[in-house]
């Protein structure tokens, strides 16, 4: 029994921590560690250098690329009111845009208006008016440019102008065309068609020249000599316009066919 069971006397130096089954769980000594570690130990070579391990990056998040915007879009930054400045921004610069347009328009016409003046008046310009075709023996007689020599103001009432007395011109043709038809329907009214051919003849240049060319000149020159004959003469024209609506018969403006017996 005392061979199988035998402790160590109390004067024995035993190291309770060299114990075989506590030795081979121990760490290995190949790792510097601090518990077998022995700086006055110069038996063994230097420990092994430390390696630090550092922690992972973390990911970078992908960025999406700003959305282009024209210079008129308005941007969206989140918020009614910001979004209510940049409308009415924009407004603003299309406003101002076509003021800008307007005033180079304006500027246009008026290089052209100092070109034309710089000719002087006695300076002969090339008449465009009635426009005639080249191969027509008579030229044309008088300049007219509306765009170029009547101020931006009054533009529009001398195209107004212009447009009636081509209405009135075209009122004249259509009449004398009526005379003609009925003429060949009923040759007793050459009278009719007669007076529809001079009518027609002598109002379409004289209405030009004695109230729509001094209306014109008026409003290019400001001259109230020419206002004054365009109103006298205009008003004449008025009333000969009422006698043709009533239609005197024999006057070339009313047609009634000859009654058999």
């Amino acid at each position: 029994m005392s061979k199988y069971t035998s402790f160590p006397e109390p004067t024995d130096d035993h190291n309770p921590f060299q114990d075989p089954a506590v030795t081979q769980h121990s760490s290995n000594t190949g790792y510097a560690t601090l518990d077998l570690y022995n700086p006055f130990d110069n038996t063994t070579g230097s420990p092994p250098p430390y390696e630090a391990s550092c922690p992972p990056a973390p990911p970078i998040p992908a960025q999406t690329p700003p959305s282009r915007t024209t210079p008129t879009e308005p941007r969206n930054y989140g918020s009614y009111n910001s979004q209510t400045a940049v409308n009415v921004t924009s407004a603003e610069l299309v406003k101002k845009q076509e003021e800008l347009e307007k005033k180079a328009q304006e500027l246009e016409r008026r290089e052209r208006e100092l070109e034309s003046h710089s000719l002087g008046p006695g300076a002969s310009r090339q008449n465009n008016w009635p426009p005639l075709p080249s191969f027509c023996p008579v030229g044309p007689c008088f300049y007219q440019d509306i765009n170029v020599e009547i101020s931006q103001r009054f533009q529009r009432t001398v195209y107004i102008i212009y447009y009636f007395w081509m209405f009135c011109t075209c009122t004249l043709i259509f009449n004398l065309i009526s005379s003609l038809a009925m003429f060949c329907v009923d040759p007793s009214g050459g009278v009719g068609l007669g007076l529809a051919i001079l009518w027609a003849l002598l109002f379409t240049p004289c209405s030009f020249v004695c109230w729509y060319r001094p209306v014109y000149k008026a409003f290019r020159s400001d001259s109230s000599f020419n206002f004054f004959a365009f109103f006298f003469i205009f008003f004449a024209q008025v009333i000969i316009f009422v006698i043709m609506t009533i239609g005197i018969p024999g006057w070339g403006f009313r047609y009634e066919p000859v009654r058999e017996d």
